[in-house]
């Protein structure tokens, strides 16, 4: 379980493909606190550190991962939004995220509003329950946001600066694909709500 609040943005220092799956190693600042088996969230996928030295550390997204997400089109060099697991202890300052990507979006513009940045994204809702609400919550490349001007394939989200500094949003523009976690609040409602609906219909048919 994550939060969607990012520790940093880590750099992308190799690349291995093997068979279907694809190693990628990063370096980050807090390797030494790292342990072999441990959950991290990458661009808002939940991947297990399977190798590391000194400096950095190797995790594997497997086939079904690269095609759902953005992380088959890293390259050498690119940002990776990194954050581990929220600890029991710990305040939940996000929103609950599962780190099970939904599917990709596209960004469509960015605007700058005197001191923050408006990012449209527009995707094609894979099911019924991949929606988001006006001030509802989502996870974009990891990153716990707002949403503003929701509509039924698109929306907005405004980018504060210490936002735009520590994630790879900065790096963001028209043409990038990013990774979308919906609400899984939201998903649970609509999917109640669904399973009602179909019930009510069938009971009436009956009559």
């Amino acid at each position: 379980m994550f939060s969607g609040i990012i520790e940093e943005a880590a750099t992308v220092v190799a690349l291995e493909k093997e068979l279907d799956n694809l190693h990628i190693t990063i370096r980050c600042s807090f390797v030494d606190e790292l342990k072999i088996d441990q959950s991290i969230s990458h661009n808002g996928v939940c991947l297990t550190v399977v190798r590391k030295d000194a400096k950095t550390y190797t995790v594997t997204a497997i086939r079904e991962t690269l095609e759902k997400t953005n992380l088959g089109l890293l390259k050498v060099g690119d940002e990776v939004n990194l954050e581990r697991s929220v600890r029991a202890d710990g305040r939940l300052d996000g929103h609950m995220v599962q780190g099970h990507v939904d599917q990709t979006a596209v960004c469509t513009e960015v605007r700058e509003a005197e001191g923050s940045w408006y990012y449209t994204f527009e995707y094609e809702p894979l099911r019924e329950d991949y929606i988001t609400v006006e001030k509802g919550s989502v996870a974009v490349n990891g990153v716990s946001l707002t949403v503003v001007n929701s509509q039924p394939k698109s929306f907005q989200v405004a980018i504060i600066p210490y936002t735009y500094e520590v994630t790879n949003f900065h790096s963001i523009k028209p043409g990038s694909v990013v990774n979308i976690e919906f609400d899984i609040l939201g998903k649970y409602i609509a999917k109640i709500v669904k399973t009602e609906l179909e019930g009510y219909i069938r009971a009436n048919l009956q009559k």
